[in-house]
């Protein structure tokens, strides 16, 4: 019998994997809320599954931690990067709920935008997350994820333009304004996540 020196802990590439496939699913929950005549409270629901689904991931991957004794890369790299997954979640999650709990039936057209790009973002991060393994490939991604989140940026300003452009009440405006402001927020959250990533892979070089 062999005795393996160096465990490998596949369980956290996993785990990853899993958490940026919810992320996945969660935007384009996203997607569906935003949508004139969408079940809202329905769809919320699923989104905070999705979010109660993030939280365990989280909470595994953080047991792991504290369990191993060696781990694939930095544990302060494991421990950042399930953070700043959770993060993402956490605020489409509060985007999605505040949508409902304002009832707020119109978007302007640019939130449709914001919400395509944190969508594409998770679709990018989840392929990324295979990779994890090899450490290969990934300069795209994270460079694909920074250009992004400079749209984003863009998307944001606009809509904060239009937003105090005097089209809408007062109310509506600061309703709206938190609506995007946790979205933009979920934007800067996907690189961190890339930055996260890219400073792993530095390393581990």
């Amino acid at each position: 019998m062999r005795l393996r020196l160096t465990p490998r802990e596949d369980s956290y590439y996993d785990l990853f994997a899993d958490s940026a496939n919810n992320l996945v699913t969660a935007s384009r929950l996203l997607v569906e809320i935003i949508g004139d005549g969408s079940d809202r409270q329905a769809l919320a629901e699923k989104m905070r599954a999705c979010e109660h689904a993030g939280d365990d991931r989280t909470h595994a991957i953080m047991k792991r931690l504290n369990e191993s004794f060696i781990t694939p890369f930095d544990r302060e790299d494991i421990y950042r990067l399930a953070s700043n997954l959770d993060d993402v979640m956490d605020y489409m999650e509060a985007a999605a709920d505040l949508i409902v709990l304002y009832k707020i039936d119109h978007l302007p057209k640019e939130v449709i935008r914001q919400v395509e790009v944190l969508e594409r973002g998770a679709e990018l991060t989840a392929e990324a997350m295979p990779r994890l393994r090899s450490m290969k490939n990934l300069n795209e991604y994270w460079i694909e994820i920074n250009r992004l989140e400079n749209q984003a940026d863009q998307i944001y300003r606009r809509l904060l333009a239009k937003l105090f452009g005097g089209e809408y009440d007062a109310l509506t405006v600061l309703k709206m304004k938190e609506v995007i402001d946790q979205l933009e927020m979920a934007a800067d959250a996907f690189e961190h996540v890339a930055n996260t990533i890219e400073s792993i892979a530095v390393k581990e070089s």
